[in-house]
């Protein structure tokens, strides 16, 4: 039965176009192709990659932090209370009005100190200033370095420049040492992240970060195996060349240089508009989609490959939405949306005080007087 499964598995009507068999990518003559054994060595790539990880966040990260200030803030805890906490954990982080009203007959509570316990419960839950600096300087620093590595691997390859070039010789092409390092590294960084899925800061979008990492080690695996890897090469620089500047602009602005993470910010937008929004899709898709059938028949890895690449496609698309409500945020209006929530007195009260204790002290005064 295994052997059958086996042979479904990797028959080469699903991985390679028709006249194309296994025995045609085997190394002979001083060609040497790709092979999915390979990919063998993305685990224990991704583990070094961990551990490169914990020490530059441990003796590089954690230093700099302590040298440009940032300090997690001080959170007032969350009174215990079991009939809020199972209501927090088992319905709702965020209660409507009429929630609060009903949670104050079962505690006894005030509304305004329900409220507080919900925002105090809230910032217990966010990660630290410092561990979220520290991701993204990591982040910043892989995919510098993996951009750079990129494109000293590509920047003399013809199908750079001409795109039909992807597909010369498809699939008998031959594979280059520094497509290798560069496929291991970036299939190593994403499995990683994949793994520290469990201790990451957990974002808004974490779903959608967990689609994309599978969709992308999906897709590099499968182009690896089918020999798709020139498409695939030109798929991660574009894909790098945007996020250093995100994960730039996060560790700027933990770092309080508001106004320099604001100016990368505006060019990491317009850097992924043009690249995920105008590049990706009527260069590269156009090019996986068009020309591969000037020279062989569709077939089933044909298909599955741009359906991956419209995944991703639909990933930008989602995301280039949640981008430019943050530029509208940011151009039109003063959120904090980011920040932790105030749990002190809201702002009618805090005047309410103020004023109170401005009377007091005029009265003071001219009584002394």
């Amino acid at each position: 039965m295994l052997q059958t499964v086996g042979e479904w598995i990797w028959w080469e009507r699903l991985w390679l176009p028709v006249s194309v068999s296994w025995s045609d990518l085997e190394d002979k003559e001083g060609r040497v192709y790709a092979k999915a054994s390979q990919l063998y060595a993305t685990l224990p790539c991704a583990l070094c990659l961990l551990v490169i990880r914990y020490l530059f966040e441990r003796y590089l990260a954690t230093p700099l932090a302590n040298i440009w200030g940032i300090r997690d803030r001080i959170r007032l805890p969350a009174e215990q209370n079991p009939i809020l906490e199972k209501y927090f954990r088992g319905q709702t982080r965020i209660p409507t009005q009429d929630d609060v009203r009903s949670l104050c007959k079962k505690t006894g509570w005030p509304e305004r100190r329900v409220e507080v316990w919900f925002k105090r419960r809230r910032n217990q839950e966010r990660p630290g200033l410092r561990k979220r600096f520290s991701e993204a300087s990591w982040r910043c620093a892989f995919y510098f370095f993996a951009f750079v590595g990129g494109i000293l691997a590509l920047y003399d390859k013809p199908w750079v420049y001409d795109l039909r070039e992807v597909w010369a010789g498809f699939p008998k092409q031959s594979l280059l040492p520094s497509q290798y390092w560069y496929y291991l590294f970036e299939m190593g960084f994403y499995l990683s992240l994949v793994f520290s899925l469990t201790f990451d800061v957990k974002r808004k979008d974490f779903k959608e970060q967990v689609i994309h990492h599978m969709a992308t080690l999906t897709l590099l695996s499968f182009s690896w195996i089918s020999n798709y890897i020139r498409v695939g090469t030109l798929v991660m620089v574009i894909h790098d060349s945007s996020d250093i500047l995100l994960e730039g602009a996060k560790v700027l602005n933990y770092a309080k240089y508001h106004r320099t993470a604001n100016g990368i910010f505006v060019v990491f937008t317009a850097v992924f508009m043009v690249t995920r929004l105008i590049i990706f899709p009527f260069w590269l898709i156009h090019c996986t989609w068009v020309y591969p059938l000037e020279l062989f028949p569709p077939f089933f890895g044909y298909y599955f490959f741009n359906i991956m690449l419209l995944v991703l496609q639909l990933l930008h698309l989602y995301w280039a939405v949640l981008i430019s409500r943050m530029v509208y945020k940011f151009i039109f209006s003063d959120d904090r949306s980011d920040e932790e929530e105030d749990d002190s007195d809201p702002p009618k009260e805090r005047n309410s005080k103020l004023s109170h204790m401005n009377g007091s002290g005029a009265r003071g005064r001219a009584n002394g007087h």
